[in-house]
This record gives C-alpha cells, structure tokens and sequence, in this order.
C-alpha cells in the first residue's frame, strides 16, 4: 500500500541515491514517487528529493529521497547530502561497465561519510537492455557477498523492480529501527508516539548481505 507525501507518517527514513552521471538515478526515483519516466533525463544540478510514503506492520513509513549528480564537481556537498541518511541506493547502469567498476568508489565514499549501519542496496538499472550487458548479474551478486549489500536489478523504463528495490531498503531499515526501538523500551517509560526522522544510532545491527534480485 503506499500513500501520497502529505499524509501523516510515523516515521520519515533519509534514503540517498548514489552512483555515476547518467545511470538512471534520477528516473528510479520519478519512477517510484511519481510512476513516470523521462527518456530526456538529463544530469542532475545540485540535490533534490522527491517524497513517498509506505505501510509496514501498520506504520506509516515516509521516505525522502534525495538524488544528486554523479559527477566529481559535486562532491562538495557529500556532507549535507549524506548527513542523517539511513539508507542508499548504490546505482550502476548494467550496460555501462565503467558505472560499475566504480561502485567500490561510490562504496567507500558512502563508507567515509554516512552512518557505519546505513542500509545498502546495489541496484543494477536498465535491465531491459539484456542485449547490451556488459555487467554479469553474479559478477554483482559476489560484490554484494564481499561488501555485505541487499542487491537487485531494475529498469526504470520498463518499471521493474524499481517498486520492491525502495520498500525492501525501507523495510530493512524499519525493521532495524524497530529492534533499537524495542530494546530502548525496556528501559524507558511509555511515552505518547510522535512521527520522527531516523539516525541508526551506534547499536543498530548493521544489514547482512543478502541478494533480492535476478
């Protein structure tokens, strides 16, 4: 079930998209928020986010999704970009093997600048283009092994899997949530809910590696 933006939400997870210019970051993410596509996609200039909201075990779970340039001019920001997220989508085009030689860059960018237990996905776009692969799905599914990363293919174009590559992150990390929760319950009085945006603190158990995708 999802639901628009300006409902009310219990929690508001930061989820970021990483990965080279031009690998369809921007599209994932109109894709899931809006249910569009652009075959005019051009770069990205600067960050922005775009917003959508889903149900898990009865909590509403809002996402803010930010996507920025994959280009080296824009490291600057890193620090505003990555400061709060809890998850991010590790993109690389499967067509395009230099995006995923790059991943282990990306990797350790993300690994220098975010929260040690953010969630990770690797995601391999444009799955439609099968003819022209030069990314083998194992060859990504052993990095994921190495790195300890959620991993899964999709095309924004033809809409697949670009659905359960966000609400598997986002549940992943609600579940992670949810356990910190509960332990910090035991201890602590019972107070009145309030929606809340998300930092893993240092005892959150960080994600195991898992493959989702084909």
């Amino acid at each position: 079930m999802a639901l628009t933006q300006e409902d009310e939400y219990d929690f508001l997870f930061k989820v970021v998209l990483m990965g080279d210019s031009g690998v369809g970051k921007s599209n994932l993410i109109s894709r899931f928020t809006t249910n569009e596509f652009s075959l005019e996609s051009k770069s990205t200039l600067g960050v922005e986010f775009a917003s959508r909201s889903i149900v898990t075990d009865g909590k509403v779970i809002k996402a803010q999704i930010w996507d920025t340039a994959g280009q080296e001019r824009y490291r600057a920001i890193t620090s505003v970009y990555y400061r709060g997220a809890v998850g991010a989508l590790l993109v690389y085009d499967i067509t395009k093997r230099q995006s995923f030689d790059n991943v282990t860059r990306w990797l350790k960018e993300l690994r220098d600048h975010a929260d040690a237990h953010i969630v990770i996905m690797l995601v391999g776009n444009k799955k439609d283009l099968r003819h022209q692969r030069q990314v083998s799905t194992d060859e990504a599914k052993e990095l994921c092994k190495l790195h300890k990363l959620f991993f899964i293919e999709t095309s924004a174009l033809a809409d697949t899997n670009v659905k359960t590559a966000f609400e598997t992150i986002l549940r992943q990390i609600y579940h992670t949530v949810s356990r910190r929760l509960a332990q910090n319950a035991v201890a602590a009085p019972e107070t009145a809910p309030q929606p809340a945006a998300v930092t893993l603190a240092a005892d959150a158990p960080a994600a195991s590696g898992s493959c989702c995708g084909k």
